[in-house]
C-alpha cells in the first residue's frame, strides 16, 4: 500500500496543472478578496485601527477550510482517471487487495491535502504579515496544526464518498467544477453568515467545512480581536463575531470548539464508512 501511495503522489505532483486547478478555487478566492473585497469588509469596520488585519485573518481562515476540499478533490482525481483509463483493472490482477487500493488513494489524498494546506497557510500567513498584520502566535500553533490535520480528514473523507461514484474524468472535472464555486457560499466567504437568508444559514451550520472555519478563525483572529476590540463593548464583539461565523449560534445555544470538533470527528468517520460500503458493491 505505501508503495502505491508514493505512485499516487508521484503521479500528482508531476503534473502541474493538476496541483494548479487543485488550487485554483482558493486562487480565485484570494483573488476576490484582495480585488474587491477586503476593503469593503475593512470599510465596515472603519472604527477598528487593526481591521484590516482582523479581515485578512478571516478571510484566510476560511481559505484554509476549503482548501483541503479542492486538493483532495485534485489527489483523488486520480483514482478516476485510473478508473477511466482502466488502469485499476491491472491492479486488480496484482497480489492487492482492493481495500489497500483504496488505502493507497486515501492515504495519498490525504498527504497532498495536508501539504498543501500547510503551502497555503504559509503563504496566507506572509500575505497578513506584508499587509501589516502579524503571525499568529507561535503558542497557537499546536492547536492550528490539530485543526488543520482534523479538516483535510472530514473533508477527504467527503471528497471520497462523493470520488467513489465516478470513473469518467469529464463527468469528476463538472463536480469539480461545481464545488469549487460553491464551497465560498457554504462557508460564508462570499458572503458572511449573518448576511445570508435564515434558510441558507441552516445550510452553513450542517456542512461540516463551516465548523472547521469556525474552529480556525477562532485560531487564527484571536490576538487580532482581542486587540481591535479592546475599547469596544463585549456585546459589539459577540454580535460581530455571530455574524462574520466566527461562532455558530443555534437557537439560543452557543455551539462550543468541542461540538465543532465531535462534528468533523463524525463526519470523518460516518463518511469512510459509506465510501467502504460504496466501493465493497463494486467489481470494477
Amino acid at each position: 500500500m505505501i508503495s502505491f501511495m508514493q505512485r499516487n503522489l508521484k503521479v500528482f505532483f508531476r503534473d502541474r496543472s493538476a496541483v494548479f486547478f487543485s488550487l485554483l478555487a482558493s486562487l480565485i478566492i484570494i483573488g476576490i478578496y484582495v480585488l474587491f473585497l477586503g476593503e469593503v469588509y475593512a470599510s465596515n469596520l472603519s472604527s477598528i485601527e487593526n481591521s484590516r488585519e482582523i479581515m485578512d485573518n478571516w478571510i484566510m481562515a476560511g481559505l484554509l477550510a476549503t482548501t483541503s476540499v479542492t486538493t483532495t478533490m485534485g489527489a483523488f482525481g486520480i483514482m478516476v482517471d485510473d478508473k477511466a483509463k482502466k488502469i485499476n483493472k491491472d491492479f486488480y490482477v496484482a497480489p492487492i487487495s482492493k481495500y489497500k487500493l483504496a488505502g493507497g488513494y486515501l492515504f495519498s489524498a490525504l498527504m497532498i491535502g495536508f501539504i498543501l494546506s500547510v503551502i497555503t497557510f504559509i503563504f496566507a500567513e506572509l500575505y497578513i504579515l506584508l499587509n501589516g498584520g502579524s503571525l499568529i502566535a507561535a503558542a497557537s500553533l499546536p492547536a492550528f496544526i490539530g485543526t488543520l490535520m482534523l479538516t483535510v480528514i472530514a473533508n477527504a473523507a467527503m471528497v471520497f464518498f462523493i470520488t467513489s461514484f465516478f470513473s469518467s474524468n469529464n463527468a469528476y472535472s463538472t463536480a469539480s467544477t461545481i464545488i469549487g464555486t460553491i464551497i465560498g457560499f457554504l462557508t460564508g466567504i462570499y458572503l458572511p453568515v449573518g448576511q445570508l437568508p435564515q434558510a441558507v444559514q441552516w445550510i452553513v451550520k450542517l456542512f461540516p467545512t463551516s465548523h472547521a472555519a469556525v474552529l480556525l478563525r477562532q485560531i487564527m483572529m484571536n490576538t487580532p480581536l482581542t486587540t481591535g476590540f479592546s475599547d469596544i463593548p463585549v456585546n459589539y464583539l459577540a454580535d460581530f463575531k455571530e455574524e462574520m461565523g466566527i461562532v455558530f449560534i443555534i437557537g439560543d445555544n452557543t455551539v462550543s470548539n468541542a461540538t465543532s470538533i465531535f462534528f468533523l470527528l463524525a463526519t470523518a468517520l460516518i463518511f469512510f464508512a459509506l465510501t467502504a460500503f460504496n466501493l465493497s458493491r463494486k467489481t470494477s
